[in-house]
């Protein structure tokens, strides 16, 4: 992939506040900033313009974070409304263009794509309801036009700490991912081959790094439950504990297998480190997931990554 030059602008001089962000050559423009700051989001010029926003905000029920995509012709005025109607978020991302260009068209299509593709990655859940049909009937040209659009909307996002669409674009199915590949689009960033973790007790994991995250993917086959250590130092026991609440919430949504072992996962999950990774999938506290994470060619992860350091 090509270098990008983004361009950053602090707003009030502090990086917890409001915060512009917008890439060379690109029409699109961002603005970032807290609930607190709603006030001085309304008020500014590219808040009034046609557009689609992204509410984030705890999820009460995982303690993660949950988001809403919407879009309006005047985004700030929808603000208002979901300053009353909806208590969740207390972070919003405002995106429209420069150039005045978006239509009512193009934004029912932004927000139709933008909320299938979270789903689609499945990082953060949704507060929408059902996913809007409209806007999907541009002339071709414009759909083009979005669908760049929203390839840099990708990129500048994790910029400013929004990883709602960082991960693979694709919707998975219960299927054996060694017969695909699971090769990313070129636009889901930097991807490593493709790596496989087994064991005699049926662990089938395939997994990749994915623009510098280690991923295990959808249709990865792990432990349905996490080994308890009998004994072990104090760092063990952190660690099995530590990795349990991972695995709790890994298998959360998973598909049980016969036999009640094993489950198959349905969607990719990020984790810290192939470490971190290899432990979960495989029911134990601790792992070496330099050595533990090998590709079809007998490539260890930890080889495959020094070559990147010679």
């Amino acid at each position: 992939m090509a270098g990008k030059q983004v361009r950053l602008f602090l707003v009030d001089g502090t990086p917890g506040g409001l915060m512009t962000a917008e890439i060379m050559n690109w029409t699109g423009h961002v603005l970032k900033g807290k609930r607190e700051k709603l006030g001085e989001i309304r008020g500014r010029a590219e808040a009034k313009k046609v557009g689609v926003y992204i509410l984030l905000g705890e999820d009460e029920a995982t303690g993660g974070r949950r988001a809403y995509i919407g879009q309006s012709d005047d985004v700030a005025n929808r603000l208002t409304h979901h300053d009353a109607k909806k208590d969740f978020w207390d972070e919003v991302v405002v995106i429209t263009s420069k150039d005045n260009n978006l239509t009512t068209a193009h934004v029912r299509y932004l927000e139709s794509r933008l909320i299938r593709l979270a789903k689609s990655i499945g990082r953060v859940p949704l507060s929408n309801g059902n996913e809007p049909s409209g806007g999907a009937d541009l002339p071709e040209a414009d759909a083009s036009d979005m669908d760049y659009f929203i390839d840099q909307v990708r990129i500048l996002l994790p910029v400013l700490g929004v990883d709602i669409f960082r991960g693979r674009d694709r919707q998975l199915t219960l299927r054996d991912t060694r017969d695909q590949k699971a090769i990313p689009k070129p636009d889901d960033g930097v991807v490593s081959p493709t790596f496989r973790f087994t064991n005699k007790a049926g662990v089938d994991a395939n997994a990749q790094q994915i623009d510098g995250e280690f991923t295990v993917l959808a249709g990865s086959v792990i432990r349905a439950e996490m080994h308890k250590p009998a004994r072990g130092s104090h760092s063990t026991l952190r660690h099995y504990v530590a990795r349990s609440a991972v695995h709790e919430k890994v298998v959360a949504d998973a598909v049980v297998n016969p036999g009640g072992t094993t489950v198959t996962l349905t969607r990719d999950y990020v984790f810290t480190s192939p470490s971190a990774a290899a432990a979960v999938v495989q029911g134990h506290g601790t792992a070496n997931g330099r050595t533990a994470w090998v590709t079809e060619d007998g490539t260890r992860f930890g080889e495959w990554e020094d070559r990147g350091v010679e």
